[in-house]
């Protein structure tokens, strides 16, 4: 009994676990996106 128990809790917490890494994937910045410049590092023309 204590076995099965021990597996469903396994599969559990692999199963949140995997649903938490599928959730915290980096979302894909698209290619027109430029970074700004701040601070000392402004061109002059700007």
């Amino acid at each position: 009994m204590w076995i099965v128990l021990f597996i469903a809790a396994l599969l559990f917490v692999l199963g949140s676990a995997l649903i938490l890494l599928r959730s915290a994937k980096m979302p894909k910045i698209p290619d027109n996106v430029k970074s700004q410049p701040y601070g000392e590092d402004k061109p002059d023309d700007w």
